[in-house]
């Protein structure tokens, strides 16, 4: 916007607005650029400001932002403490709403997915010892967040089960995502899987509209990502797709963005757009300009000068910093071996303050409680004077030393008495240790980790202890941040941030060295492997430390489907440690991927053993049951999970789908409809009860509830087929069809749903009923040929497939190969259930089809 005419007095208040001195050419470029307007063709809408620590970024970006205001922008600043694109916009959204511009509608959605995140982590959290997967990221990927429930892929999950009307497990091998439906299954909506699984897809469209309606109400909207340089690796891809790209949809052009960091952008994400980033690169100021902020402060004496340019470099903030109490003389003004913090230091010339000043370097930031913790005499009136000091920063209601001040000041404490260097960091460390403890008394342990402010606490903590060399401090830091490894993403790059720090501060160049091994995969979607191998070869790690790092990398390869890794690591961790009960859940899950159901029962019962208030492993353990057919087990266990937790969902449906299974149709009606009420969103509650509606005709009813499963989550495929199903039997023949199609596209390998669409084909003598039999027959041929449950049931299956087409001959084979492989009472029950059904719904010959049931019925009395 175009600036009016000032007066004298006006333009002088500017310039010296906020004691900012020099940097005139920056700010007129800035300025030059609000006058211009967004739609002339000069106009830039992305600065990135970059120069050495210590030239004076941040202060220019305050200035730009006052001058911006001035303008009538509304403005947020982004600083080095956001730790994702979330936080990121979570803080920008708070700054504008302090200014009366609130992003209500982002903030619903933010709401929603951290209480999306929070019924995820409640639903796969495991009590302290006993969970195989542990506290999960807020972002977690689907498959990790199905590995902590230590049930994903084996058709006992709500949202992944395999069954018709009979509850099949064949359809385990479905195909379905398996994580993703147990999201699905417990979440309240497909809208809120996708909220957890890809949050960024979906606020940051959200944030944008909601800016884009505050860009519509004010001329400006300012946005200053500070301290670039730490937040680049988790922002820059965002940043580039939002400001760049329309990836999330459209941004006002009068929405400006400036980046503010010590490097230049990385080119490989920013390289094809530089062309449409303005580079301001800061020096450090010229000796003109040096003296210019000297003279403003007071400082004349030409001694006084001399010292202050040649041991600060012309660095602004240390310029500001050494000027600020105005000396006029000093002694031994050549004295080569002073630092900066020296000089500074003998210019205060009160022993206390100048003692605190030193003193609340040490914390990583300070705000009143910390003052209060390390001033000999804390008044309220020192806190305002300390923050006030020109090298602090404020952040979210902290305050942080400029890194070119507290650098040199720890040096200066760590070699002047390191008696009391670690005095100091061991009394830091044992408030911070009182806080967090105070803070775990509202809290469970197994939510310790879950909690921001615990985790802080904590963080400071071990920071504080290991600068104090504490020789017990390393072991519990490592197994920490393995602890951060189990966490989320966020918490093991903190982690690692904090030992890197730690190093740096304390001169150990061992963790300087750990620290920056752990960031390098902290930022990888798949950097818990590479992080836990790096712990696990990082000498200081104590043995239970090690065990939970062995279980944790267990668990990814698992993910990975890299079994064999998998049991060698959970080995290795139960060798160290025999009582981990994570680990041999761990275990038994890996077993259960792998179809070795009997050696996952003898991890489950040891699991069971160490941890028999751990409701999920009587339920990981009734699957495995549920799998062999040893169901009055499975019904132990699952009522054992309940009677731990008798709010328990999904124990509620995983015992309705067993009394499905085995045809108690009425209790499994009572187990789905208690799971309902008890979560009114549980789409596979729905889904199961619509199941066995379907069984016993009450079509109407079975309509009602498929359409409410699929209302709440669209994209699940057994319930499409049992929808698919009902439809066929009310005459709905198209809208089957349509079912089935969709069931076919979300799980392509399994054969039930081409079998199925091929039956409604027959009915309607649509052309493409061949491709379906042939596909069909196609997946099963494949399936027969596998082990233990996905081949019996895909014999049982293709005995059903070649009696409807049908081919008498091929199908008496295949009842010889079927009986042949001694199936169980229930499998063949199934064939006879799938039979009957195929005789209800196509003409089939029923003198050969008597035949065939008639040698089944004599097999199952045999059973």
């Amino acid at each position: 916007m175009a600036e009016g005419p000032v007066s004298r007095q006006e333009l002088i208040r500017r310039r010296r607005g906020g004691g900012f001195v020099g940097r005139r050419r920056e700010l007129a470029v800035f300025r030059e650029n609000l006058a211009r307007g967004p739609g002339a063709d000069t106009y830039q809408f992305l600065f990135h400001v970059h120069g050495l620590a210590g030239v004076g970024k941040s202060t220019l970006l305050r200035r730009w932002e006052t001058a911006a205001q001035e303008e009538g922008a509304v403005t947020a600043v982004v600083g080095e403490d956001v730790h994702s694109a979330i936080e990121a916009m979570e803080t920008i959204s708070d700054q504008l709403a302090r200014q009366g511009c609130a992003l209500k509608s982002f903030d619903k959605h933010l709401a929603a997915y951290r209480q999306s995140c929070h019924e995820a982590d409640a639903a796969s959290a495991v009590p302290a010892g006993d969970g195989e997967g542990g506290p999960a990221a807020p972002a977690s990927s689907s498959s990790a967040f199905a590995a902590q429930l230590g049930v994903a892929g084996l058709g006992l999950v709500p949202g992944i089960g395999a069954f018709s009307s009979a509850v099949r497990p064949e359809h385990v091998a479905a195909g379905l995502d398996r994580a993703r439906a147990a999201l699905s299954s417990r979440l309240r909506s497909h809208d809120d899987v996708q909220l957890v699984l890809s949050p960024l897809k979906v606020l940051t469209p959200q944030f944008l509209a909601d800016l884009g309606y505050v860009a519509g109400r004010r001329p400006w909207v300012v946005l200053l990502i500070d301290t670039y340089e730490r937040t680049a690796p988790l922002l820059d891809s965002w940043l580039r797709d939002m400001l760049i790209t329309e990836a999330y949809g459209t941004v006002p052009v009068n929405i400006q963005a400036v980046l503010a960091g010590q490097g230049r952008l990385d080119a490989a994400c920013w390289g094809d757009s530089l062309d449409l980033v303005t580079e301001i690169p800061l020096q450090p100021f010229t000796e003109d300009e040096a003296r210019a902020l000297l003279a403003a402060r007071g400082v004349t004496d030409e001694r006084v000068v001399e010292v202050i340019l040649r041991l600060s470099g012309r660095l602004p903030v240390l310029l500001d910093a050494l000027a600020r109490s105005r000396p006029q003389g000093v002694d031994a003004v050549g004295d080569p071996s002073d630092t900066a913090v020296e000089r500074f230091l003998k210019w205060e010339t009160d022993p206390a303050r100048r003692d605190t000043i030193l003193a609340c370097a040490l914390p990583l930031h300070i705000d009143e409680d910390i003052y209060r913790a390390i001033a000999p005499d804390y008044s309220t009136d020192g806190f305002r004077w300390l923050r006030g000091l020109p090298f602090l920063t404020e952040q979210a209601g902290r305050y942080r030393y400029h890194d070119v001040i507290r650098a040199p000041m720890l040096r200066v404490q760590r070699s002047r008495s390191p008696v009391q260097w670690r005095q100091r960091h061991a009394h830091l460390a044992s408030a911070f240790g009182t806080w967090r403890r105070d803070q775990e008394e509202g809290l469970s342990p197994d939510g310790y980790w879950d909690d921001a402010a615990w985790r802080d606490h904590r963080r400071n903590e071990t920071y504080h202890l290991l600068c104090a060399q504490d020789r017990s401090a390393l072991p519990e830091a490592l197994h920490d941040t393995v602890r951060a490894c189990g966490h989320s993403a966020e918490s093991l790059r903190r982690w690692a941030q904090l030992l890197l720090q730690a190093g740096q501060d304390s001169d150990s160049d061992d963790l300087v060295r750990t620290g920056r091994r752990l960031l390098e995969p902290a930022g990888r979607v798949s950097g818990d492997v590479a992080a836990l191998t790096v712990l696990l070869t990082t000498p200081g790690l104590g043995t239970e430390g090690q065990a939970l790092a062995y279980a944790l990398r267990g668990r990814q390869y698992r993910l990975d489907d890299q079994y064999d890794r998998a049991l060698g690591d959970y080995k290795a961790a139960l060798t160290l440690n025999p009582d981990l009960a994570r680990a041999y859940g761990g275990r038994g899950n890996t077993y259960r991927h792998m179809r070795r159901y009997e050696a996952a029962l003898t991890d489950y019962g040891q699991a069971v053993r160490l941890a028999p208030n751990a409701s999920l492993y009587f339920i990981n353990r009734g699957s495995a049951y549920y799998q062999l057919r040893r169901y009055e087990e499975a019904l132990a266990d699952f009522d054992h999970a309940l009677g731990l937790d008798r709010h328990n969902a999904w124990a509620m449906v995983f015992r309705g789908m067993l009394h499905h299974r085995v045809h108690r149709h009425e209790e499994a009606l009572a187990d789905f409809t208690d799971a309902i009420t008890v979560d009114p969103e549980y789409a596979w509650a729905y889904a199961a009860r619509g199941d066995v509606h379907l069984t016993q005709g009450h079509h109407e009813q079975a309509l009602a509830d498929l359409d409410r499963s699929l209302a709440l989550e669209p994209d699940s495929a057994w319930p499409r087929c049992w929808r698919g199903e009902t439809h066929r039997a009310l005459g709905h023949y198209e809208e089957a069809l349509a079912d089935f199609d969709r069931a076919i596209a979300l799980s392509p390998e399994c054969g039930w749903f081409p079998y199925q669409s091929a039956l409604v084909m027959r009915l309607t003598g649509a052309p493409a009923e061949a491709h379906q039999w042939q596909r069909a027959m196609d997946i099963y041929e494949a399936k027969a040929l596998s082990a233990e449950g996905a081949g019996d049931l895909a014999r049982s299956n293709l005995l059903v497939l070649l009696c409807a087409l049908p081919d008498w001959e091929r199908a008496e084979e295949q009842l010889r190969s079927f009986l042949s492989y001694s199936p169980s009472h229930h499998q063949i029950g199934e064939a006879l259930d799938d039979l009957a059904d195929l005789q209800r719904t196509v003409p089939v010959a029923p003198d050969m089809l008597a035949s065939i049931l008639s040698r089944l019925r004599d097999a199952l009395g045999a059973t």
